[in-house]
């Protein structure tokens, strides 16, 4: 069984304001294919579908919280606009994203650096919640909230 503190993250859902925050310093919209990373509830992918019109993939480690974000999701009528991945956030393709949206550890983020650069298309928008990322230098910051704004060159 896959446990999310050995992977990287403790669950800590940030508040729907922190959320929109979050999407919106991305610019997403309908165009875009949201990835989150450490998905928790799966709110973010879900507010990315339902109030911006985006794709939503979040990607979970804890298995009964990939089955309340699925349930939450056919509850609301969006499988065919998200899905939760069960698994290993370091051993998923994230290629397809065009936006990635982070609430991990600092370590973990340090250790995504490789295939966040590696995996993700020029342009894709990378957003971190608390965490900053060492040696990049975000395009935008909201210091009250502490979300960080990346674009992958």
């Amino acid at each position: 069984m896959l446990w999310p503190l050995a992977i990287g993250a403790a669950y800590s859902p940030s508040s729907m304001k922190v959320v929109r925050k979050m999407l919106d310093m991305a610019g997403v919209d309908a165009d875009d294919v949201v990835y989150d990373l450490g998905s928790g509830d799966g709110r973010i992918v879900i507010e990315a579908a339902r109030r911006y019109h985006a794709w939503g993939v979040g990607v979970e480690a804890d298995p009964l919280r990939v089955i309340w974000s699925r349930l939450k999701i056919i509850r609301l009528g969006l499988q065919q606009q998200v899905k939760i991945i069960w698994g290993n956030l370091f051993h998923q393709n994230i290629g397809p994203a065009t936006v990635v949206v982070l609430f991990l550890w600092g370590r973990t983020n340090e250790k995504l650096k490789d295939k966040l650069q590696e995996e993700l298309k020029p342009g894709t928008r990378v957003v971190s919640y608390v965490w900053k990322f060492k040696g990049w230098t975000p395009v935008e910051v909201d210091e009250k909230e502490q979300i960080y704004l990346y674009i992958i060159e």
